[in-house]
């Protein structure tokens, strides 16, 4: 189904808004630009907008951009009864992309969306050509488990925690603002376990060209743990930034995964 007309005017003029139906799962995407395609992968709480709105223009202008929604995220509905997990939503992505008849994927992946790309290029490596995957890790640690096993902490983390994630959300969640605390809590499931989506050995298996992307003020050792695991493997280490990567560097960030995905 084509996207409103509304929804239309906010999008670069030559963008599309779609939703496809994979998995059971009625999913948002856009489509920006010509090109090699170039999928992004936003964050947990998070959306496409507050995500990448400074990579769409960006890379949109020499690349075939696919921007996706996951379940329960942005304007993709949840689904009642079905828990977020990081290997349902890289089949998710998976499905999606084979549904597009795209086969050949460059994946830019930010938090849960790394996860997701890493997880995709031992998963489905036919569909991949190389990733490029920020804010990543093995699990939880057993401090942040403890945390999230507190309520009273939960509930101020997940209310006061991602302002612009749920204000995005208030303003185009097909399941409205009083779903936020049903959705909250399923992310709080998935953060909560201790491994995600990969493992060490599972890296091993990654043959493809992985750029992985750590804001200095992150966990780097832990970053570097997964850029070693990898065979071909880069580092790159974001000075004067935290977790969020592509949205307090876009500029300098932007040059550098360009420069990455255009490299032959």
């Amino acid at each position: 189904m084509r996207g409103s007309a509304l929804l239309g005017l906010l999008l670069l003029p030559s963008a599309f808004a779609e939703y496809a139906t994979v998995n059971g799962v009625r999913m948002y995407y856009e489509v920006h630009g010509q090109g090699r395609p170039v999928v992004l992968l936003h964050g947990g709480m998070n959306s496409i907008q507050t995500s990448f709105a400074r990579q769409i223009p960006a890379f949109s202008g020499t690349h075939r951009v696919i921007a996706i929604d996951q379940m329960a995220h942005g304007r993709t509905a949840d689904v009642s009864g079905r828990a977020l997990s990081y290997e349902q939503m890289a089949e998710d992505t998976a499905a999606l992309l084979v549904h597009l008849g795209i086969r050949d994927a460059d994946l830019v992946g930010w938090s849960d969306g790394g996860q997701i790309a890493l997880r995709l290029a031992f998963t489905h490596p036919e569909l991949i050509r190389r990733v490029v995957a920020s804010g990543v890790g093995f699990g939880a640690s057993p401090s942040m488990r403890r945390s999230m096993a507190d309520d009273k902490w939960w509930d101020r983390f997940s209310n006061n925690g991602f302002p612009e994630g749920r204000a995005e959300y208030n303003r185009v969640s097909p399941d409205g603002p009083e779903h936020w605390r049903v959705y909250a809590e399923k992310a709080r499931s998935m953060w909560g376990a201790p491994t995600w989506g990969f493992a060490e050995a599972d890296l091993v298996k990654i043959k493809l060209p992985v750029l992985i992307i750590s804001g200095d003020g992150e966990k780097v050792e832990e970053m570097a743990r997964i850029f070693r695991a990898i065979p071909k493997a880069k580092l790159f280490v974001l000075p004067g930034t935290g977790h969020s990567t592509f949205q307090d560097r876009p500029d300098w960030l932007n040059r550098v995964v360009l420069d990455y995905l255009d490299r032959d």
